[in-house]
């Protein structure tokens, strides 16, 4: 009797280890079944938001199903993360998050709801967004060296950033400690209205990425001066960096990245980042990108993680070098 009672318990345990390993085996095969939602923390029109517009017709054909872009604004990214956080982890609802929500706001929020290490699943990084300092283009301001002689000439110029903490109001910070000259560091809610305050005449400069300023500065209208990227971006082959100026140390970059919930089966993961590694690679959708004036980049599941966990650090200790706060 005992040992008929083992041999059941054995059998039983072995049954249902096979079903648990055959459930999540199944959402792997039937991926997706259903259409899939990018979840954007900014508001339609922003560089991140173009990103997953563009790319989300490609990757819904790719995987057989709609893709559906729902924008959720506020807290640089936070209202998304929290919204993807608590979805369902079945790879159908995803973050298109980008360096803030991920890597600056845990050195920025003292109560954050979310831990970008341990309540997400890194997918896929899709684009770098190059930051550039730009004047009207009816300023004096002709370079980045009038630029510097404006701020010893005036009590302070103003900058434009779009919001406290933001990629581009650490730009700022850099950039005001690397020339040691205080600047009137402006932040708006979103990058438009500073774009319009500039075109207005209302600030000296801005600091924004190359999808805000591509139209304009085709128009004629705004003027870009440097850009914080390590090597010059293609589009922008004849603006220099701050680095080529002298000021290393004034390097930032924006990317967009897709996360999913903490707990996504694996194998979703998986097949996600051979999906959007597919799109990316798609000439139409790279240059649909480049167009838009983003750089393609991709980078898989793990050396995505890599790159968030390097961000966090990196931030963290500019962060708390420039006692930046968040009220």
């Amino acid at each position: 009797m005992r040992g008929t009672f083992l041999i059941f318990r054995r059998s039983a345990f072995g049954a249902a280890l096979l079903l648990s390993l055959t459930v999540s085996a199944v959402p792997a095969q039937d991926y997706p079944s259903r259409p899939i939602k990018f979840v954007v923390g900014f508001a339609p029109g922003g560089a991140t938001d173009v990103v997953a517009r563009l790319t989300a017709e490609k990757i819904g054909a790719l995987a057989g199903q709609n893709v559906i872009v729902e924008n959720k604004p506020g807290a640089n990214g936070q209202v998304a993360a929290e919204f993807v956080m608590r979805a369902e982890p079945d790879g159908y609802t995803l973050f298109f998050t980008t360096l803030g929500a991920i890597a600056l706001n845990p050195n920025l929020r003292a109560h954050l709801t979310y831990n970008p290490r341990t309540d997400f699943e890194p997918v896929a990084m899709v684009a770098r967004n190059t930051i550039m300092l730009a004047v009207n283009a009816g300023s004096k301001t002709k370079t980045f060296a009038d630029f510097l002689a404006a701020t010893k000439a005036k009590k302070s110029l103003s900058v434009g950033v779009t919001g406290v903490g933001a990629a581009t109001y650490l730009s700022a910070v850099l950039l005001q400690k690397a020339i040691g000259t205080k600047l009137e560091i402006v932040p708006y809610r979103g990058a438009a209205q500073a774009l319009s305050d500039l075109l207005g005449g209302h600030i000296d400069a801005m600091f924004g990425e190359i999808p805000l300023f591509l139209a304009p500065m085709r128009a004629g209208s705004v003027r870009a001066l440097a850009s914080t990227s390590k090597a010059r971006a293609e589009l922008i082959a004849d603006i220099p960096t701050f680095t080529e100026l002298g000021l290393p140390d004034v390097v930032a970059e924006n990317w967009t990245g897709v996360i999913a919930p903490a707990r996504t089966p694996p194998a979703v993961v998986e097949k996600l980042g051979a999906i959007f590694e597919r799109a990316l690679t798609d000439p139409n959708v790279s240059n649909q990108l480049a167009r838009a004036g983003v750089s393609p980049s991709f980078a898989g599941a793990e050396p995505f993680r890599a790159i968030i966990d390097s961000e966090i650090e990196r931030w963290g200790k500019v962060i708390r070098e420039n006692g930046v706060r968040v009220e």
